[in-house]
């Protein structure tokens, strides 16, 4: 192709495709509007109460009810272990900061990949690629199928076996597939009914720690917070995966993100929002993990796996009260399934309309019950690979490490990202502030920190599973990343140059008002 061809290409046009949709051809990132212009009335209906709610409903999932032990395990003493809570807390803090400082540049609906795309124009598409392998691959709703597993079946006292527990981690997330699949209103109503009763559960998690710090037990006091700091483990690797699970707790303080083009007045909603909502949810957090310390004793909390609270309900209330607290554990489960799920379905259904994936029409579709059903169906499938392909001892660190793993490169390359803008920025960028130009600088080094450490050996008892390789979740976050690279190869190289088009993204503003940014295939002699 010419020049004079390629420049062509390059520059935006408009047409009209006769069906009502203005497509505006854009031929490189330079064209793509990174604010969301979409004429839509009463489009933004997001509040500041609701934005906050919004990410305060993502953080608090099972996270803070199942990974205590771990935590305790890899920090090796109670005071550390809490001062891991603190110094998730922090990170979080300044993770927010930097996703308020892109939210603000980039206003508009899609997270990591908007931001990921403005930094990262050349070579052309292939961030794209990237991320959307990173987005399809990562069963992020499995962990929580097998927490919700664990959990119910100890409601009903029956010992989980492999099987069982895989036979009803399977049952937990194809429930979620089918209701949001086929009934979408009555998934957000249940989606919202049991937001409520995650709250109240770690409401009662925190009385009940008063109760136990008043004595009222069944056991003799643990006492744990005499010598808090005994046992401190000094390793960088215990540290690192320690800090892995505390992350996994705080992930969803970037929720509102994918939704600024709905939020009002979406650059202050942002500023006040996230802050509001870690702030409370840390202090939910340490007060939860104060009253298991106060309830049980530290080798119990070690061996309760991911039954902790359940264990400190035994320890007080007895029993039943233990089994009773299981059933309302696995119903938070089930809602964070279903709050995942929801989301994930929703990715793959954007990555399926914007002909990112093959088979995109598929991917994309709405039949037969107006929701992403094909999408979840996805989703879905992934999620059943690592619940029957792995231990069930090891999925759940592992559905926490290979989706914190690549989430970490991905946060200190826009972290950076803002520091490099900064001092070479882009003509729409605006000016950033020192603070959140600190708050970046430490985000991205922690997030360094957390995708090297991984790499090297952990101390004999320090490793991160029971039968998988130390290894394991770096080697698969790269190989997912690998993946992606290896498919931008196929999608926007080979095939092209074989078939005889050009891969062009198209700007298409829909009868509905909302702009799209949609990949098309242009036969070569329309495009020169």
């Amino acid at each position: 192709m010419s020049n004079h061809s390629q420049d062509q290409d390059d520059k935006a046009s408009k047409k009209d495709d006769g069906q009502g949709v203005e497509v505006v051809v854009l031929g490189d990132a330079e064209s793509i509007k990174f604010v969301d212009n979409s004429q839509v009335e009463n489009r933004r209906q997001i509040g500041l109460f609701s934005a906050i709610f919004i990410i305060f409903n993502r953080i608090i999932g099972t996270g803070v009810f199942a990974t205590p032990s771990s935590i305790l395990f890899f920090s090796g003493s109670v005071g550390l272990s809490l001062f891991m809570w603190v110094i998730g807390a922090i990170i979080a803090a300044a993770g927010m900061q930097v996703y308020i400082v892109w939210g603000t540049a980039v206003p508009k609906n899609g997270g990591e990949k908007n931001y990921l795309e403005y930094l990262f124009r050349k070579p052309r598409f292939l961030i794209t690629s990237v991320f959307a392998a990173n987005g399809v691959l990562l069963a992020w709703a499995a962990g929580n199928s097998l927490v919700f597993g664990e959990y119910i079946l100890r409601a009903a006292d029956v010992e989980p076996s492999r099987w069982t527990l895989r036979g009803v981690g399977f049952a937990c997330i194809t429930f979620a597939w089918i209701l949001h699949g086929t009934a979408l209103k009555w998934g957000l109503r249940l989606q919202n009914f049991l937001g409520v009763i995650k709250i109240i559960v770690l409401v009662f998690i925190v009385i009940t720690g008063f109760v136990a710090l008043g004595g009222h037990m069944k056991i003799e006091k643990p006492n744990n917070f005499s010598n808090a700091f005994e046992g401190t483990t000094a390793s960088a690797s215990s540290f690192c995966l320690s800090l892995y699970s505390v992350i996994w707790s705080f992930i969803g303080f970037s929720n509102v993100n994918y939704a600024l083009a709905e939020v009002k007045d979406p650059a202050r909603t942002v500023r006040i929002a996230g802050p509001v909502a870690i702030a409370v949810v840390t202090v939910l957090y340490l007060l939860a993990n104060i009253a298991y310390f106060a309830g049980a004793r530290k080798e119990d909390i070690t061996s309760s796996g991911r039954l902790v609270a359940a264990l400190l309900f035994r320890n007080v209330y007895g029993e039943r009260a233990e089994r009773a607290l299981s059933a309302l554990v696995s119903l938070s489960a089930l809602g964070n399934v279903l709050s995942v799920i929801f989301a994930q379905g929703r990715v793959n259904q954007e990555l399926g309309r914007e002909g990112i994936l093959p088979f995109s029409k598929f991917w994309g579709s709405n039949r037969p019950f107006n929701a992403p059903l094909v999408g979840l169906g996805l989703h879905w499938l992934v999620c059943l690979i690592v619940i029957f392909a792995l231990p069930p001892g090891d999925a759940y660190n592992f559905v926490i490490n290979v989706i914190s793993y690549p989430l970490s490169i991905i946060n200190a390359a826009i972290s950076f990202g803002i520091i490099y803008l900064h001092v070479y920025p882009y003509k729409d960028w605006p000016r950033v502030g020192i603070f959140g130009l600190v708050a970046a600088g430490f985000f991205g080094a922690f997030n360094v920190f957390l995708f090297i450490v991984p790499l090297t050996k952990p101390p004999v008892g320090g490793e991160p599973y029971n039968d998988l390789p130390y290894w394991t979740h770096a080697v698969a976050g790269w190989a997912v990343f690998g993946l992606g690279f290896l498919y931008w190869v196929v999608w926007a190289q080979i095939l092209p140059r074989v078939l005889g088009y050009s891969l062009r993204r198209v700007e298409e503003v829909g009868k509905d008002g909302l702009i799209r940014n949609v990949f098309k295939r242009v036969p070569h002699e329309k495009s020169s």
